[in-house]
């Protein structure tokens, strides 16, 4: 059997997952809790991690997300006690971008893993380069569940629209992790941005071609919004994806993006991130190196060229809302690796 521990987590693409869990039929080790903040979700988890000498058996599978705050090495052990798989999916890296820990040090705490799920080919390397040594899985692109559908206003056109081309910017908007969106005054001549989150000083804000929306729900998102492309981009530089957030990008697949393409939205992406040739394989956006490349690229793009990506983005859209890629990659777990 197929067991897991529910994260119960403010992080959506968690959630998604012990929605996905639930749905293929996989059973929580987790007590049935619907209240207690922080404090009793790591009560009810630890009580989850030691339901797994009582329930698991030789031959069952344990998921599990990572990070799991405390309990992962144990929870992987006690699982290996009693003779079980534990499959493992990666949300974030700490050694990468918050350095609590050394590469070596995460490398190690993996390893308990049996089979690992990671974002992508890059991350793949990056592990396999620090020593890590059990089978591998790339998700691609993390699933995007809601019960809404994009707007009929996303459905594809047979055409770009004239300039301004409609661009669209969502998620932590404080100048620490996207100082960039303060300096594109100059850069928007044909484009426009729609800004959507929390954070963002819209007083500072004098941009005419930059419009803030406030924060929107996942759900209010997809139907609602109507734009022609969804920017991925994080740091303080229009030239490329600095700091923390942006160098992560490296080997990171931001939600952000699927949160788009979720919302039927074709996406920009920077051309060094790891998501990058993923995008241009499936035809789904487009990537650039400096944020000064759209002013030229944007009205450039012919009506043909729009209409695949939008067309494309809009399939896309179905996939997230199925779960699909999470779905393929647990059932590779389950054939031990294999497609």
């Amino acid at each position: 059997m197929n067991y897991f521990i529910q994260i119960k987590s403010p992080n959506k693409a968690k959630n998604d997952i012990d929605v996905l869990f639930h749905e293929m039929g996989y059973t929580n080790l987790t007590p049935h809790n619907e209240s207690g903040g922080a404090i009793g979700r790591f009560f009810f988890r630890l009580a989850a991690v030691g339901r797994i000498l009582t329930t698991l058996h030789k031959g069952d599978t344990l998921c599990l997300q990572y990070p799991m705050k405390k309990f992962y090495t144990v929870a992987c052990k006690l699982a290996h006690v009693k003779k079980a798989r534990v499959v493992t999916i990666v949300h974030d890296l700490g050694a990468f971008r918050r350095h609590k820990l050394t590469v070596e040090q995460e490398n190690r705490r993996l390893s308990n893993t049996d089979f690992l799920i990671v974002h992508n080919q890059k991350m793949q390397d990056h592990l396999i380069a620090h020593g890590f040594q059990h089978p591998i899985f790339c998700l691609d692109i993390f699933d995007f569940l809601t019960a809404s559908q994009p707007s009929p206003l996303s459905a594809p056109r047979s055409s770009l629209p004239t300039p301004p081309v409609r661009v669209v910017y969502a998620g932590n908007l404080a100048r620490w992790r996207n100082e960039f969106l303060y300096h594109l005054d100059e850069e928007m001549g044909q484009w426009t941005l729609d800004v959507y989150g929390k954070g963002f000083d819209d007083a500072s804000n004098h941009n005419p071609n930059l419009h803030y929306h406030g924060s929107l729900p996942p759900d209010d998102f997809v139907a609602q919004v109507n734009a022609d492309f969804g920017l991925v981009w994080d740091g303080s530089s229009l030239d490329e994806c600095d700091g923390e957030w942006g160098r992560y990008l490296l080997i990171n697949n931001p939600h952000k993006t699927s949160f788009y393409l979720r919302a039927g939205i074709p996406v920009i992406v920077w051309a060094e991130a790891a998501m990058a040739p993923f995008v241009l394989k499936e035809g789904i956006g487009i990537a650039i190196h400096s944020i000064r490349e759209l002013k030229e690229i944007l009205p450039a793009m012919t009506s043909e060229t729009y209409a695949r990506l939008k067309m494309n983005a809009m399939k896309f859209s179905e996939k997230l809302g199925s779960g699909y890629y999470t779905r393929r990659a647990f059932e590779a777990a389950n054939n031990k690796g294999e497609k």
